[in-house]
């Protein structure tokens, strides 16, 4: 029996519901079908946004939405998408798809998503290819309310009051399709573009993301700290990161999302938990500048990354979704809720239709993947205190250089007095009896929910579902003890009240 410690009275960190955000950008079908299908469509919809798709994200407290890229932010000029729809510049995705994009979802739609879901705004902006002057007045356009140009643009466009700008990403991948950047000028180029992101108004000031690495270019990161890190109040409030789980490692053959072995299984979760020791490389460099944490680590492009859905445009990035990809979401999450005093957001690739999505749709049909149900368990850390926890684990898995831990937790105290436990059992084949033990703490009662089905297992609009949750009963509570079992191939929340 594997024993776990919690300790309620000792806090680690705020979670910020941040760690749960999510991406959208003009990639496949993310956008378009996926969230947007227009007021005309016969597809139910408020103000072009579907319905059911809406209905589905709030189920789950989408917390920050990030638009509107990724490699498309830093070919994108906003004031192509602002205006009478019928007049909207179009353009060719020479990105993703090589489709037409008429631009018909911009500034204005996006943040009439963001008002529909109830979440904060998080815009990237263009540096690749864009001007200063071009990202200063969409920053003026969206939260300017005096008389100013771009604010009389605004409400000549048919909103008259500004927008909450929340989270503004200074240029998206620039050592990469954001301008091929060496780091040095990367961050001159940051402190010139972020002087002209400015605070309109005082009470709402924006939060200023600079981009940072790739996975393990720890250079990256030291010298963009280097040239552009400021004590100044405002100056760079954060930091990103992007990880990808491409399960092969060959990012010409990645795999496939459904046609896998136990091998790839183990070996897709071992390199997702590269993250850990991303977060902790990458944090230590910006501890060297920010002892203080100030500066929050974004890991706004994180996800499982596979060969697209045969017969699909492979521009497109359309891929299934299985229990390894609920493992994979929750592993991840439970790594950041573990690392909550320097990661501040982490935004999964992407939404709808594209890479590890939540959801997926088809015409008028939509499913709810297996990652949707882990982020729908999860979804309870929001806003809670990390508390001090620790678990018991051994090594799975098939071959040497593919062990992983069998399980990993994280544990906060909610606003609502109780504590939340997210495990994940990464095990294909042995259940864990575990014996979890509340510092000076009596237990009350324990309830709980379970994600958890063949390592395969997934979702389709014939079968939608196949993988889903179900009520867990099998949690015992004694004096300051709850002792359960956590099958294989599972995913477990539970609360407990205390």
């Amino acid at each position: 029996m594997a024993k776990m410690y919690v300790n309620p009275k000792v806090k680690k960190g705020h979670i910020n519901p941040e760690l749960q955000g999510h991406f959208s950008e003009h990639l496949g079908r993310c956008i378009y079908e996926g969230i947007y299908v227009g007021e005309n469509s016969d597809i139910p919809n408020v103000n072009g946004m579907r319905t059911d798709v809406v209905e589905a994200l709030k189920e789950i407290k989408v917390p920050v939405l990030r638009w509107p890229g990724g490699c498309f932010a830093d070919e994108y000029h906003w004031k192509d998408g602002i205006g009478s729809k019928e007049t909207r510049k179009k353009m060719i995705n020479t990105h993703w798809g090589g489709v037409v994009e008429d631009n018909s979802f911009g500034t204005h739609e996006f943040m009439e998503l963001c008002r529909q879901l109830g979440c904060k705004t998080y815009i990237n902006g263009n540096v690749g290819s864009g001007t200063v002057q071009e990202m200063s007045e969409w920053v003026e356009y969206m939260t300017f309310e005096g008389v100013s140009p771009m604010a009389d643009l605004r409400k000549a466009n048919g909103h008259e009051e500004p927008w909450t700008v929340d989270y503004f990403g200074v240029g998206n991948e620039n050592w990469g399709c954001g301008g091929n950047m060496r780091p040095q000028y990367y961050g001159d180029l940051y402190r010139r573009y972020q002087t002209y992101v400015r605070n309109y108004d005082s009470k709402k000031p924006i939060s200023k993301i600079a981009c940072g690495a790739n996975a393990d270019d720890y250079h990256w990161t030291d010298k963009v700290l280097e040239t552009a890190f400021d004590h100044g109040s405002g100056y760079m409030n954060g930091l990103s990161l992007h990880y990808y789980t491409v399960p092969s490692g060959d990012w010409n053959h990645k795999g496939s999302a459904t046609d896998f072995d136990e091998k790839s299984w183990y070996k897709t979760l071992k390199i997702t938990l590269k993250m850990k020791e991303l977060i902790q490389r990458h944090g230590a460099i910006m501890d060297q500048y920010d002892p203080e944490k100030k500066i929050g680590m974004i890991i706004d492009e994180w996800g499982t990354w596979y060969d697209v859905e045969p017969g699909t445009n492979p521009g497109f990035l359309y891929q299934q979704n299985t229990m390894r990809d609920a493992m994979v979401a929750g592993i991840n999450l439970n790594l950041f809720n573990k690392n909550c005093d320097r990661v501040k957001m982490a935004n999964i690739a992407q939404m709808v239709n594209v890479l590890q999505s939540v959801l997926l749709t088809e015409g008028d049909k939509m499913v709810k993947t297996p990652t949707w149900h882990a982020f729908n368990l999860y979804k309870h850390h929001q806003d809670g205190e990390l508390v001090e926890s620790f678990v018991e684990t051994k090594d799975v898995g098939l071959e040497e250089s593919c062990m992983i831990p069998n399980l990993t937790e994280s544990v906060s105290l909610g606003t609502d007095g109780r504590l939340h436990v997210t495990l994940t059992n990464a095990s294909l084949t042995d259940s864990e009896e575990i014996d979890m033990v509340l510092a000076e703490t009596a237990v009350k009662s324990v309830k709980g929910t379970i994600l958890t089905g063949d390592m395969k297992a997934h979702n389709t609009f014939d079968a939608p579902e196949t993988v889903h949750t179900e009520a867990f009963s099998g949690a015992t509570a004694s004096g300051s003890s709850v002792k359960f079992t956590i099958p294989a191939c599972s995913v477990l929340y539970l609360e407990v009240e205390i």
